[in-house]
């Protein structure tokens, strides 16, 4: 039995519960983290690829996908402390390309059929996913502006690889051409926030995202394998990323690790999900999140800052269209989701976190001092939690002394 936070028996139960996944076939190898109160339990399955003969690692690096979010926030939360920007202030300043914006009569109007926005788009509206733009929840072609996401390429609708996405400029331009689907602030809409607020860290800070993430979050964390595109050097240590082909009944590559999109030139580093990092990386960025925005002698956001990030920012009539994300225990504060009630063993209130498209999850409970990571690499095949999502996070709050 441990002597700190969490039991040893239970936890070797976790192993051989998600040893299971790997021996049946269903992912080719994961990376598992629990930590409380200073016990640290680390898990490393499987292989890279399927029957493959490379071990999975502790310091592979994996696709972090909608995680990534979190980074964008605390980005965007670094020059809010510094009165670059401001929280309730028009971004059109900085991203003109949304000013003046025109709002969709209804979901099933053409794009010609709209209504003048009520207000500009603030930093505050990004945050919290209130741009009044977001991914349509419904079968493909469903809806009018279903067509222009795909084809401008703006990600939305499925998971996407860095050059299947426009340029940051292309990008920002095409979305500014196309009117928003709802009022800004009336109701939460998934993932393009994030995307926007990437664009602005980069314009106020004037440099890329990636390096400003590089400067102001990830050196000072010793998060050295974190980062937008894979160096060739570190290139081995990149699992495969599969997908399940439903009319095959199997799983086949979406990102060959040999050729991956990740090694490329990026044209768009998504705050919305194009990051790359290791459980380590990851771990040190959610030790201070728990923390209250400081990690050893460095500080990255004030307490004030990071209690409000974590603190629910949404009405329930904000919700209302997302239960599929929310359901009735969770909702998002700033650029993450905060839980509110406890209606499984691993959801309790106040704790706050994210989930990727790619087959990660990363979580922090101040209350119990607990943090967990799930790191693999399968695409979500359908909106709820995978089996191994809801498996690890029981088996990590079972093993609690």
């Amino acid at each position: 039995m441990s002597n700190r936070g969490l039991s040893a028996p239970r936890l070797e139960h976790m192993g051989m519960v998600l040893s299971g996944y790997v021996e049946r076939g269903e992912v080719s190898g994961l990376v598992a983290l629990v930590a409380r109160d200073g016990d640290v339990h680390v898990e490393v399955r499987g292989s890279t690829t399927l029957g493959g003969s490379r071990p999975m690692r502790r310091d592979s690096i994996f696709r972090v996908a909608s995680i990534t979010k979190l980074a964008t926030a605390v980005a965007g939360m670094i020059l809010v402390e510094e009165s670059r920007l401001r929280l309730d202030d028009p971004i059109d300043e900085w991203v003109p390309e949304l000013a003046n914006r025109r709002v969709l009569r209804s979901l099933e109007s053409e794009l010609d059929d709209t209504v003048p926005a009520r207000r500009p788009i603030t930093m505050r509206d990004l945050l919290t996913m209130r741009l009044g733009f977001g991914s349509v929840m419904a079968m493909p072609d469903t809806y009018p502006i279903q067509r222009y996401i795909r084809e401008y390429r703006l990600g939305g609708d499925g998971p996407k690889l860095p050059t299947q996405l426009a340029s940051s400029d292309d990008w920002i331009r095409s979305f500014g051409s196309l009117p928003l689907i709802a009022q800004p602030g009336e109701r939460w809409m998934y993932n393009f926030g994030s995307e926007v607020l990437g664009i602005l860290v980069a314009r106020v800070s004037g440099r890329s995202l990636g390096s400003f993430m590089r400067e102001r979050i990830f050196d000072p964390l010793g998060m050295k394998d974190t980062s937008f595109r894979l160096p060739a050097e570190k290139a081995d240590r990149l699992p495969a990323f599969y997908r399940f082909d439903h009319d095959a009944g199997s799983l086949v590559f979406m990102d060959d690790p040999v050729h991956s999109d990740w090694l490329a030139e990026g044209t768009l580093e998504s705050g919305a999900g194009g990051l790359l990092s290791t459980i380590d990386d990851w771990f040190a960025f959610s030790r201070m999140l728990l923390n209250k925005g400081r990690l050893g002698s460095e500080r990255i956001l004030s307490r004030a800052t990071v209690e409000l990030m974590t603190t629910d920012q949404l009405t329930p009539e904000q919700r209302t269209g997302a239960e599929i994300f929310f359901e009735d225990y969770r909702s998002w504060g700033l650029g993450m989701a905060v839980e509110t009630a406890r209606r499984h063993v691993y959801t309790a209130p106040g704790r706050f976190g994210w989930d990727g498209g790619f087959g990660t999850t990363a979580w922090v409970d101040p209350a119990e001092r607990l943090i967990g990571m799930l790191f693999l690499q399968r695409a979500a095949d359908s909106p709820g939690p995978a089996g191994w999502y809801t498996d690890f996070w029981t088996e990590a709050y079972a093993a609690m002394e």
